[in-house]
This record gives structure tokens, C-alpha cells and sequence, in this order.
């Protein structure tokens, strides 16, 4: 079986579901709890170039600290960078790694497309 990472928060439904989705076809997964241990900006800008996406895609927009750094008008990818990994809770969950592709499970089914393929 293939190396597979989640970043996981398990207080999140979407998250938990993912979990439970590679449990249930007996993956184990690697969990990180990116709230506990956040990523680095280098693994950060790793899942973006895998996913294919820019920073502001992978962040959680409708967050009160989102707001609060007034990242809507921040255009420098470094810096949108900068701020998840110095502020975990604005990366979209849950996020899947496996072997240089990454999927966001929203919706779930983009995890079932990355483990199968």
C-alpha cells in the first residue's frame, strides 16, 4: 500500500469523515493534526504545487482571523503562505497526500478519485 497523509482536525465532520473513509478500505494513514503540529511553509507550498492550486484556494476564507489579518487584500502568495503556517485554522480540511498528488475532501469523493487512482 501507498504512503498516505491527512492533515486531520478532528473536530471536523468533513475531516472525520475522510478518516473514516480511509479506515473503512484499511489504509493507514499517517494522521497529522495540523492544528498540533502546523505545517511548514515548505510542505505547504508542496500541497498547493500537488493540488495545483493557488494559496488563497487552500485557505478557509470564512475565518474569524482571515478577517482579522485582512488577508482578502493581501495578493503575495509568500504572504498567504506565511499565514497558514503561522495560523493553521486557515487551511481547508481535510487534506489528503498520496505518493506527489493531493486532494481537499470537499467533497469527499476527490479522496475516493486520489486513493483509487
Amino acid at each position: 500500500m501507498s504512503n498516505i497523509t491527512i492533515w486531520h482536525n478532528p473536530r471536523c465532520s468533513k475531516s472525520r469523515n475522510a478518516a473514516t473513509l480511509l479506515e473503512e478500505r484499511g489504509i493507514e494513514a499517517e494522521v497529522v493534526k495540523y492544528l498540533d503540529t502546523p505545517p511548514s511553509q515548505e510542505e505547504i507550498k508542496a500541497v498547493l504545487t500537488m493540488l495545483g492550486i493557488s494559496a488563497r484556494e487552500l485557505m478557509r476564507t470564512k475565518e474569524a482571523i482571515y478577517k482579522e489579518l485582512d488577508l482578502k487584500n493581501v495578493a503575495d502568495e509568500e504572504k498567504l503562505i506565511k499565514a497558514m503556517a503561522e495560523h493553521p485554522k486557515l487551511i481547508e480540511r481535510p487534506v489528503v497526500i498520496k505518493d506527489g498528488k493531493a486532494a481537499i475532501g470537499r467533497p469527499i469523493e476527490k479522496i475516493v478519485e486520489l486513493i483509487e487512482g
